[in-house]
């Protein structure tokens, strides 16, 4: 007993209690936080499907049905994922105006952000799809422009035009203009393919690949990109471009023919 009471009074045994009182601690903070954390993102994630309901109920279930199952006035939503309700709310496509023309326009979006998300989430709920990209994955950090850009002439520039200027399809439908676009929303329309644009799942084109697209459209669309062509009337190709040549140059032309054949006229009277 006398040795036992000698080793508790030995001047390091505060310090060996002190370390293992601390290991049991993180021990145990390591077991249980994680769980704590789930915890707390499920209840969030729950939180915001519930709020995202409410918003569905009075906004989207007249036209998409109450559980997203689609009627004769609207697609069905199970499966669209976040990222496509993310691309058609905040670009204020949704929701879509009571008579709809051959193509649902952008314009001004009515919901907050944070709203967005609440509705991304409880249509997410629906049915797995599209998740809403992150900075990351549409930023310019790593993206080759040249690369880009034959992507995006090989694959998008037949109807969204090589500079992304848009473009006309048929039955007054359209491929809106590239400019000013906000880059996750270029991400999710690749991903999710709205309206009448197909879809290029990873599959199809890779993350980087929208990456690259999305870095070149930035390129040729920046104010400060100096045309080499020069005048690049619009950047609407060939059409615009043989527009001009054929009313400024035809005009030229028969200017200077009736020029000619009134000088000639004069001198043979002269």
């Amino acid at each position: 007993m006398k040795k036992l009471s000698a080793r508790r009074r030995h001047p390091l045994a505060a310090v060996v209690v002190l370390l293992l009182a601390l290991a049991a601690t993180g021990g145990l903070y390591a077991t249980f936080a994680p769980a704590d954390k789930a915890q707390a993102d499920t209840t969030a994630q729950s939180l915001a499907i519930e709020e995202g309901k409410k918003l569905y109920a009075v906004g989207c279930a007249s036209c998409h049905g109450t559980g997203g199952q689609g009627t004769s006035d609207g697609p069905s939503l199970v499966g669209v994922g976040a990222a496509a309700v993310d691309f058609q709310v905040a670009t204020g496509r949704m929701p879509a105006a009571t008579s709809q023309g051959a193509q649902v326009p952008k314009k001004k979006n009515i919901y907050s952000q944070a709203e967005i998300d609440q509705l991304a989430a409880y249509i997410a709920s629906f049915g797995a799809g599209p998740e809403i990209p992150t900075e990351e994955q549409y930023g310019p950090q790593g993206a080759d422009i040249a690369e880009g850009g034959e992507l995006f002439r090989n694959n998008c520039a037949q109807c969204h035009n090589f500079t992304g200027k848009g473009g006309a399809l048929t039955k007054g439908k359209y491929a809106p203009p590239l400019d000013g676009v906000d880059p996750k929303h270029i991400y999710e329309a690749m991903q999710t393919g709205p309206q009448n644009m197909p879809s290029f799942p990873d599959t199809t084109l890779t993350e980087q690949n929208k990456k690259d697209i999305i870095a070149y459209l930035d390129a040729v669309n920046s104010s400060d990109t100096e045309n080499p062509g020069g005048m690049s009337l619009g950047g609407l190709g060939p059409v615009v471009e043989g527009l001009f040549a054929w009313i400024f140059g035809l005009g030229v032309l028969i200017a200077v023919a009736v020029w000619v054949a009134a000088r000639t006229a004069k001198a043979k009277k002269s």
